[in-house]
């Protein structure tokens, strides 16, 4: 008689088995593609207590588990400001998923809360601040983040459309406040979709963002409330019922910039025209 699998014994085996092509190997494809993950490194992965970075804990596990070339981890929670009951939540799908957390606080939540003027924005900078600092005072030169594929299309969109530049969300990048540091999202290539389907197969309840503004979000007949991301995930859900393959396009898209038929751009913060380059004037040096 075979022993009845624990929930973390079925979550894990879900995610190399159940939802081998849809989580596990679009995860790896990043982490190789992207070369995210080196020997020696020793990775703080970032756990909000939502869906996305749960399930980045879990495929980070197992990647420790199965690579050739040993790497340290450690899960990492900041408290903004939860009240008990989300607190909890965190706590409790830890246990459940195995996840060795190490929790730290901070008041995010206080200061935002009294912002007006893009406060999401604000939360976030705050939060990755800390985040980088606790990773470094624990001997960490990388932290992990769970955004997704469906968040760099989303991202995309939002800076065409509302942030007037065209501008995506990059697999890796240099802290510029904290020297020997570096951001990575090994979840690049992993769609939403398998994210939520992984949840649910599971019978998991993860937090969401738990603020006042989400929580407007959720209560809007429409879905929308007041955020443009949500907005963006209506616009996309409308358009691949015309165009299944969209975000693919998108996606591949931002991987072959054709800098040459723009009329300008910038570069590490450098802005630059084409009229620099028109009639062989100059050619353009990434590196001058």
């Amino acid at each position: 008689m075979s022993r009845e699998l624990s929930p973390q014994e079925i979550a894990e085996r879900s995610l190399i088995k159940t939802y081998r092509k849809s989580l596990w190997n679009p995860f790896i494809a990043a982490v190789k593609r992207y070369e995210l993950v080196s020997p020696g490194d020793h990775i703080a992965v970032c756990i909000s207590g939502g869906k996305d970075s749960m399930v980045l804990a879990k495929l980070m596990q197992e990647l420790q588990k199965h690579t050739e070339q040993p790497f340290d981890l450690t899960f990492l929670v900041m408290d903004p400001g939860y009240n008990p009951a989300n607190r909890a939540l965190i706590e409790e799908n830890a246990r459940t998923l195995g996840i060795p957390v190490t929790i730290f606080e901070s008041d995010i939540f206080d200061v935002t809360v009294q912002v007006d003027k893009n406060p999401c924005y604000l939360c976030a900078r705050m939060r990755r601040g800390c985040l980088y600092a606790k990773a470094q005072e624990l001997g960490c030169n990388k932290i992990a983040l769970g955004h997704h594929f469906s968040d760099v299309i989303e991202t995309t969109l939002l800076g065409l459309f509302y942030g007037a530049q065209v501008q995506t969300m990059p697999p890796k990048l240099h802290s510029k406040n904290f020297p020997g540091m570096e951001l990575i999202r090994p979840l690049y290539c992993v769609h939403e979709d398998a994210i939520i389907a992984w949840r649910n197969y599971n019978n998991l309840k993860f937090l969401q963002c738990a603020c006042r503004f989400t929580e407007a979000r959720d209560a809007s007949g429409d879905g929308i409330g007041e955020s443009k991301r949500q907005e963006m995930k209506v616009l996309l859900r409308e358009l691949k019922k015309t165009n299944p393959n969209i975000e693919k396009s998108i996606f591949r898209a931002i991987h072959g910039v054709q800098l040459d038929t723009f009329p300008g751009f910038k570069y590490r913060g450098q802005a630059h025209s084409f009229l620099e380059f028109y009639d062989g004037a100059a050619s353009f040096d990434p590196d001058a």
